[in-house]
């Protein structure tokens, strides 16, 4: 992606913070016609390099999307996690020769799939992804019947993706302090989105002379 030098984050736990609080990604490959096919599912960081660097990610797909095969014939990919985002209005500067622009974060990782074989694999895998979000429903799982969770397995492609490049844009107008306490104040005082990035920019300390 496009990633400008201030917008670059090189803090691991930045980009494992991202990963884990909107797993809701987006996985992209190349279809059979050479053009990009994308699917947004959840995905769940499982592994970290010994110096905190994503690794590993697990998710899966229904066995009837056609990314599936896709992934089965060119087992390389893009995932991008979308973090926060919101629209910032030129009213934060001091001088009015601005321009608006959108502030987001975002990590992006080129992946490499393994497609995992066998309900025994399949089950351990939606354990982790039901345990990262709705425990108690491990339980009501196993008390489903055997003909059922069959078909439900059946129904479904898991995978393994390891992350062999990662690259993570915290974009918040580093480059502009003139404009950290007003672009703060007004994020905080937003939406949900809004509010989120005023907490980021509080702990990445851009809140500027914010009260």
């Amino acid at each position: 992606m496009y990633l400008p030098r201030q917008f670059q984050a090189e803090d691991w736990a930045l980009a494992q913070r991202l990963m884990r609080e909107h797993p809701l990604a987006t996985l992209v490959n190349i279809d059979d016609q050479g053009f990009p096919f994308a699917s947004h599912l959840p995905l769940k960081l499982e592994l970290c390099e010994p110096n905190g660097q994503p690794s590993l990610l697990l998710g899966h797909l229904a066995r009837a999307n056609p990314q599936a095969a896709h992934l089965a014939q060119r087992p390389e990919a893009l995932v991008i996690f979308l973090g926060p985002h919101a629209f910032m209005s030129t009213r934060v500067y001091p001088d009015l020769q601005r321009v608006p622009t959108w502030n987001y974060l975002s990590v992006q990782a080129r992946v490499r799939i393994r497609l995992l074989s066998g309900e025994k694999a399949k089950d351990a895998m939606l354990k982790q992804l039901i345990g990262e979000h709705d425990p108690p429903y491990a339980d009501q799982w196993r008390g489903l019947p055997e003909k059922y969770t069959h078909g439900m397995l059946s129904a479904i492609v898991a995978f393994e993706l390891q992350v062999i490049d990662i690259q993570t844009k915290i974009k918040l107008n580093q480059h502009r302090p003139e404009s950290h306490a007003a672009m703060h104040a007004a994020y905080a005082s937003g939406n949900p989105r809004e509010r989120e990035l005023a907490q980021w920019m509080s702990e990445l300390g851009m809140a500027g002379n914010a009260k």
